[in-house]
């Protein structure tokens, strides 16, 4: 397990006593492939120190549509996990582990109290909302502005870079619930794809053929 120290680039600022208290407050936790961690702003589990695997963030509508928000992967802390002691958190969240993950788990009553006791907390706690915060943005900009074959093809791409193969082992219901849309958009756009030559499609799986037609129809 990576150490706690590592996940606070403003440990050196702490006192003795803040450290000690974040190190014994740490909780050792893992997660299987596809446990729901945390499911909306009733749920307050605590901070999550991502020592191994790959979270999902997402919403869901009313209608049960999912978007993935964002990702988070080793050395990352996920925030929204402790979403009470974030009061001006208005909208629900769930967090899902997408890969087997191991995580340090600090209450969100000691990391509150430390956020009132110091000042270099605060503010990385700050930093990492208003990261986070940025790619919800940029994602609103996707799905306002861009078409939903360059989401597609930029989906694909950022899959294949995350997962270091060229071959995803996704189905087109599993990519439909990441972009917030439909299975037969998702279907009829990825065997556009495969008739331009730039993927090759089986069952439970997407095979890249031609990074660059995907760069091109991402718009990239």
């Amino acid at each position: 397990m990576i150490p706690v120290s590592d996940f606070f680039p403003v440990w050196p600022s702490l006192t003795a006593s803040q450290r000690g208290t974040l190190e014994s407050a740490a909780v050792r936790k893992s997660a299987h492939e596809g446990t729901i961690l945390h499911n909306g702003s009733e749920d307050c589990m605590g901070l999550l120190l991502i020592s191994s695997g790959q979270l999902r963030i997402y919403t869901t509508s009313e209608d049960g549509r999912e978007v993935t928000l964002y990702r988070l992967l080793e050395r990352d802390i996920c925030l929204f996990s402790a979403s009470c002691m974030l009061h001006s958190i208005q909208f629900d969240l769930q967090v899902a582990a997408e890969r087997d993950t191991e995580f340090w788990l600090i209450s969100p009553e000691i990391y509150g109290d430390l956020m009132k006791q110091s000042a270099p907390i605060a503010n990385f706690t700050n930093s990492i909302m208003a990261s986070r915060f940025t790619e919800v943005m940029w994602l609103i900009d996707r799905l306002l502005w861009k078409r939903m074959d360059q989401r597609i093809a930029k989906f694909l791409l950022d899959e294949a870079a995350l997962d270091g193969s060229s071959t995803l082992l996704l189905t087109h219901e599993a990519i439909a619930n990441h972009l917030g849309t439909a299975r037969e958009v998702v279907t009829r756009l990825l065997k556009y794809f495969q008739s331009e030559g730039a993927v090759k499609l089986s069952r439970g799986a997407v095979t890249i053929l031609d990074k660059a037609a995907l760069e091109r129809a991402a718009g990239e």
